[in-house]
């Protein structure tokens, strides 16, 4: 009659010694180092330079008159912040440097201007030897920038997703639109079901064209970049990836992770997407997120950020970028609603300089 008795005190400490174990295991697993950390690319120490200017064709400056637009219709997908959070961020005004052409009132910050670290001579596509389209967008809620307009930048262009519909390419085209980037995928297993369509119907209407990806906190980096691999085609003359980061209320997704698991899983992500697509991808971010997590960080990496009320030196003080979306209240003929507007950081030269050429594609694995 001893034996149950045994039995039941040798389950009882099987039992703890299972907990103390799992324990264990747990206060060991916060040391070890994270399976998604990533020196596969090698990255430069300061930040990169400017891309070289690329030679001018006075006869490709002549613009398209805009055209008028009365459209009405509202955004259903916000993309970023609303108005009111990006207000209460001051700086010091830009001071510009002699040594960097001003365009419209603008310094173009050098800095900004990055090129792909792999670099493959070839010529320019055809779209690029005609004239840009000139901006020709209304704003269903207009700000006044001041002298920092983005309407005395030359290069305009859009981002859309499904929310924007059938878009009509070559009325937005026509309208201001020189290039446009396209939702992708989102978190592991997320394809936005017009991206083809919109991909494709962007090029044959002559817009330069790139691809981006919403992270999602709660998947791994190296999950999401395979997926955007899979699904993201590696097209030369494409504009570089893009990773989106924000702070999303709206998804099923609550994590907010440290600024230090931040900065490792972006990595690992834009690590992967750089030895595939062979272009340093582009970061895209609005301000909560940025003072959170970026200030100071990926210095050597092109910045497109959202900035909807105040220019973008105030909202991010000392940081450079290469786009800046400065409406999510655009409106056009080419799309019912209303659209993202964005600018490049630059004038038509550099554009083409960085654009047109530049943008590479890796060797084939």
């Amino acid at each position: 009659m001893r034996i149950p008795g045994v039995v039941s005190f040798l389950v009882a400490s099987l039992c703890l010694a299972g907990c103390s174990s799992t324990a264990g295991v747990d206060a060991l697993d916060l040391q070890k180092p994270s399976n998604e950390t990533t020196s596969s690319v090698i990255r430069p120490p300061a930040p990169i330079a400017a891309a070289p200017a690329a030679r001018g064709n006075r006869a490709a400056r002549a613009g398209l008159a805009p055209m008028s637009d009365n459209g009405p219709g509202e955004k259903t997908r916000p993309f970023g912040l609303a108005e009111e959070e990006e207000t209460g961020v001051f700086a010091a005004p830009d001071v510009p440097d002699p040594q960097v052409p001003d365009v419209g009132g603008l310094p173009v910050e050098p800095a900004a201007l990055v090129s792909p670290p792999k670099l493959l001579t070839r010529a320019a596509p055809a779209m690029l030897a005609g004239p840009l389209t000139r901006y020709g967008f209304r704003d269903a809620k207009p700000i006044n920038f001041g002298k920092g307009s983005p309407r005395r930048l030359a290069v305009h262009g859009v981002d859309v997703s499904r929310w924007q519909g059938n878009v009509n390419w070559d009325k937005l085209r026509a309208q201001g639109a020189n290039f446009a980037y396209i939702k992708a995928t989102d978190g592991g297993d997320h394809l936005d079901p017009m991206f083809m369509k919109n991909w494709r119907s962007a090029d044959a209407a002559g817009l330069k064209r790139g691809a981006y990806h919403f992270f999602y906190w709660c998947r791994t980096a190296g999950e999401q970049a395979d997926w955007f691999i899979r699904n993201v085609p590696r097209v030369e003359g494409a504009l570089p990836p893009v990773i989106d980061v924000e702070w999303n209320g709206e998804s099923s997704c609550k994590r907010r992770p440290s600024r230090e698991k931040v900065l490792e899983k972006m990595q690992v992500f834009m690590d992967k997407l750089e030895r595939h697509y062979g272009q340093r991808p582009i970061i895209y971010t609005a301000p909560d997120f940025y003072r959170d997590n970026l200030r100071g960080e990926f210095l050597d990496y092109p910045f497109w950020l959202r900035a909807v009320a105040q220019h973008p030196s105030k909202v991010y003080p000392g940081r450079k970028w290469l786009f800046w979306q400065y409406s999510g209240s655009g409106l056009s003929h080419g799309v019912t609603g209303r659209i993202d507007l964005n600018v490049f950081h630059g004038d038509e030269r550099q554009w083409r300089a960085w654009a047109g050429g530049r943008q590479t594609v890796a060797d084939a694995n």
